[in-house]
């Protein structure tokens, strides 16, 4: 009897900021969609993306990403020269502008890239709101997940 083949599911995902839970207190988060070039696009297809040291800075009244390096891949065109660390602009409305703009200015919070992923063939980017954290708020909050695992650990062979 043949067994059933797996499909070849592929994630959405495309690349997680797992440092940003780590080095901030995350907020409200928010969908943008990206303008990105077409060797962009096929680089993300093939994951060769990092947004490890990114942010996302607001000059005149528009969200752009800063710091994600996407690498261009060996075939990309001849006739352009590609940036892997050029501003890329972020598609948001007006609303979510004004909400981040107002958080930014007078209440002292940072936007942070936290994951990139497809949606209907485009790439979005989820983007939130945050605080940064102090080394006690990271001892304290490692001292938790690790103290979380030692009790499911326990549970488990109880």
């Amino acid at each position: 009897m043949a067994g059933k083949k797996k499909k070849n599911v592929k994630s959405n995902t495309i690349a997680l900021n797992k440092k940003s839970r780590h080095d901030f207190l995350l907020g409200e988060r928010f969908e943008a969609g990206l303008v990105l070039e077409g060797w962009e696009v096929k680089s993300l297809r093939e994951n060769r993306v990092q947004m490890q040291d990114s942010y996302v800075m607001i000059m005149k009244g528009e969200a752009f990403l800063i710091g994600c390096l996407i690498t261009p891949l060996l075939t990309a065109s001849t006739h352009i020269k590609p940036d892997p660390t050029r501003l890329r602009k972020l598609l948001l409305n007006r609303q979510e502008l004004n909400k981040l703009i107002g958080a930014v200015e007078r209440k002292g919070y940072t936007i942070v890239p936290t994951a990139m992923y497809w949606k209907h063939h485009r790439v979005k980017l989820e983007v939130a709101l945050a605080k940064g954290k102090q080394d006690h708020d990271k001892r304290q909050t490692e001292k938790t997940r690790d103290w979380q695992r030692d009790k499911r650990r326990i549970m488990k062979h109880s």
